[in-house]
């Protein structure tokens, strides 16, 4: 197969993937939208808000924030905090695509959602082959069912609001994405000790600040991931 061909084959790969996000992507935009309006933003606030932002659960808690008449300050440390994580996905597809062009890693950043993340990082690992050609393109690929629909549905929400009825339940949307990002991704017992030293530990720390808790229980996770990786590494050596 040829270079030109491997990276199309590489960018209808990513789209493909990407399709069953629509399932939770178009009613959790539903539900941004129809909540930023009926929290009192026209219609340019809401659509600004998901275009620059884009990050659901940043734009969520900087809503509810609002709604609570925070301060600024606070409002924006809250949202950063939820979006922190953003730092660890960016570190993990860094070998990757850390020496692609820089407008190629302004828009892996600016795109960087969790689906796609969760999506690129689960390929790169599955076929370490790829050229960093392909990996840009899986990862366009990946982006192209999900960020513009992200745009799409936050305007359907904004423009029909509370005209939505209640029984529709949107809110189901964010954890049926979350679980269908994790799941594929247990596959070796230090990602299943990091899952669930990350659920107890957010439960555990549920009382702190919004963000603070979910920051501390990732980190956490890595560590006991990465512990557990190198006690199964050793463990094989022993027995070799």
């Amino acid at each position: 197969m040829s270079q030109t061909s491997a990276i199309k084959a590489a960018y209808w790969r990513g789209f493909r993937n990407g399709l069953p996000f629509l399932l939770v992507i178009a009613p959790f935009g539903l539900l941004f939208g129809v909540a930023a309006t009926n929290a009192g933003m026209d219609l340019a606030q809401v659509m600004g808000f998901s275009v620059m932002v884009i990050a659901g659960a940043a734009q969520f808690t900087a809503l509810q924030l609002m709604g609570d008449h925070a301060p600024v300050v606070l409002i924006l440390a809250a949202s950063l905090a939820v979006n922190l994580r953003m730092a660890m996905y960016s570190a993990a597809l860094t070998p990757h695509l850390g020496k692609s062009k820089g407008w190629h890693k302004a828009l892996v950043a600016y795109f960087m959602v969790d689906q796609v993340y969760a999506l690129s990082a689960n390929e790169y690992e599955t076929r370490p082959e790829m050229s960093r050609a392909e990996k840009l393109a899986y990862y366009a690929g990946a982006c192209t069912p999900v960020c513009p629909n992200w745009y799409l549905a936050t305007l359907a929400g904004a423009l029909v609001g509370a005209a939505i009825p209640p029984e529709f339940a949107l809110d189901f949307a964010v954890p049926i994405t979350f679980l269908a990002m994790i799941g594929p991704a247990l596959r070796s017992l230090a990602h299943v000790a990091a899952a669930l030293v990350s659920i107890v530990g957010a439960l555990v720390l549920s009382f702190l600040p919004s963000g603070v808790g979910l920051m501390i229980a990732a980190l956490a996770a890595m560590v006991t991931g990465a512990q557990v990786e190198l006690w199964v590494a050793r463990r094989k050596g022993a027995l070799l």
